[in-house]
């Protein structure tokens, strides 16, 4: 796939963590598994190598934010049996399927099944690691939205059963008013609760409390 012109000087969303982040290279292919990771590891990434998707899978841990390149034709597992293995067990690192012309419409439907990208071989090394700067930022910017709906989810439940069903109402566009009605309660109540709701969740506004509403996990 063309990604358009090669850059000069990459930022990497890596220097929001502690340590660099990691690359999956997961190819039978020895020297393009070397090379690969002697790219990678140019430009301060880590980059770790497996011969086969049985072998990352085995061996696979979290090691923070990153991505995974897959070859789509190797011995064993086909990178499309990996990536439903992948899915099933919630390895969640964009994945960036390597494939040779004929396999073209394959990668589309891998693409179509959640992959970040796909690269045609030979891959030109600029084009390479632009995608894989993309998907390291698309991977940072998942986990923060993860980390965030979770920490939702934990001040939620400080709320009390009513104060949960006075947010529910307010953030549907119910007024304090109405919200007084439906319960049968005074206003002032009602803000009591509203008030106590925001404080919770940490919100400084309104506005900031349907952003966070709007973020809830079930």
């Amino acid at each position: 796939m063309n990604r358009g012109a090669a850059f000069d000087s990459p930022y990497y969303a890596s220097s929001m963590t502690d340590s660099p982040s990691c690359v999956h290279i997961i190819d039978d292919d020895d020297s393009v598994r070397a090379s690969t990771r002697f790219l990678v590891e140019s430009v301060d990434l880590v980059g770790i190598e497996y011969a086969s998707a049985d072998a990352f899978l085995e061996a696979y841990s979290d090691r923070g934010p990153g991505c995974i390149i897959l070859d789509l034709r190797m011995p064993g597992l086909s990178g499309l049996e990996a990536l439903d293995v992948m899915r099933q067990r919630s390895i969640l690192e964009p994945i960036i399927i390597i494939t040779g012309h004929g396999d073209v419409p394959v990668a589309v439907r891998a693409l179509k099944q959640g992959v970040f990208d796909f690269l045609e071989k030979p891959c030109n090394d600029n084009i390479l690691i632009e995608t894989i700067n993309q998907a390291i930022n698309f991977d940072l910017s998942e986990r923060e939205a993860r980390e965030k709906r979770q920490s939702i989810h934990t001040a939620l439940q400080l709320l009390t059963p009513r104060e949960e069903e006075v947010l529910n109402l307010l953030v549907s566009g119910k007024s304090n008013k109405q919200v007084a009605e439906h319960f049968s309660l005074s206003s002032k109540t009602i803000e009591r609760h509203r008030s106590s709701v925001m404080r919770k969740l940490d919100a400084s506004s309104f506005a900031q409390l349907v952003r966070i509403a709007a973020l809830r996990v079930e």
